[in-house]
C-alpha cells in the first residue's frame, strides 16, 4: 500500500484501504506500518509471549469479555482519529456487549492494551504509546520487555509499576487474574525452569 505523501487520511479512508500483508496503524492521518523495519518484526520471543498471554487472558476472561491478538482499536489521540494495533487487548462485555459482532476495529477503548517490545523498539517509545493509550480511555497498559523480563503496568491515575521475578501482578480491574513476570517468561520458554 502506498500513500501519497501529502494526503492525510480520514478514519473512513483508512478503514477502506485495501488489504495488505503489512499491518498499518492510523497515526496523525497517515497509514504507518506497525513494524517499520524487518528488524522490528515479531520474532520468537515476541510470538511466544503473545501466545502465552493470549491463553492466560482467554481463560481468565471467559464469560467476562474478549481477549484478542492484534485487533485494531479506533481511538482519538490529540483530537485526531488514531487506530493502533496492540499486541493483545482485553475488553469487557460491560464496555462492548457480547452481542456485538462486526468485522471492524474495536469501537471503544479496551480495559487493557498489551504491547511487547520487539527488537529495534525502545522502552521509551512504548512509554509514549502507553501514555497515548491512557489519554484515549484505555484503563491499563502493559509493556512487556523481553530483555529485562519485566511487565510494566501503566495506570491513568498513578505512576507505572514494573513487575519482575516472582512479584505478583494483581490488579482489581482484572480481578482474579494473577501472574508474575517469572511465570510468564517461563511459560513462554524464555526462562529455564531450573533457573527459576
Amino acid at each position: 500500500m502506498v500513500q501519497a505523501p501529502d494526503k492525510l487520511l480520514t478514519l473512513e479512508e483508512f478503514l477502506a484501504l485495501p488489504a495488505s500483508d503489512q499491518r498499518y496503524e492510523l497515526v496523525n492521518g497517515r497509514a504507518v506500518p506497525k513494524f517499520q523495519e524487518l528488524a522490528m518484526s515479531p520474532k520468537y520471543f515476541h510470538s511466544s509471549l503473545t501466545g502465552v498471554l493470549f491463553v492466560l487472558l482467554s481463560q481468565w476472561s471467559e464469560n467476562r469479555g474478549r481477549s484478542q491478538i492484534e485487533w485494531a482499536v479506533s481511538l482519538v489521540r490529540q483530537d485526531q482519529s488514531w487506530v493502533p494495533i496492540p499486541d493483545l487487548t482485553y475488553i469487557s462485555y460491560d464496555r462492548l456487549p457480547a452481542t456485538w459482532a462486526e468485522d471492524a476495529p474495536c469501537p471503544v477503548p479496551p480495559e487493557l492494551a498489551i504491547e511487547i517490545i520487539s527488537p529495534g523498539q525502545s522502552f521509551g517509545v512504548m512509554v509514549e504509546k502507553a501514555t497515548d493509550y491512557l489519554a484515549s480511555g484505555v484503563l491499563r497498559v502493559w509493556v512487556v520487555d523481553t530483555q529485562a523480563q519485566s511487565i510494566t503496568v501503566f495506570y491513568p491515575d498513578r505512576p507505572p509499576l514494573t513487575c519482575t521475578g516472582a512479584t505478583p501482578l494483581i490488579d482489581p480491574l482484572l480481578e482474579g487474574l494473577h501472574l508474575t513476570a517469572q511465570q510468564l517468561f517461563q511459560k513462554a520458554g524464555l526462562i529455564n525452569p531450573a533457573q527459576a
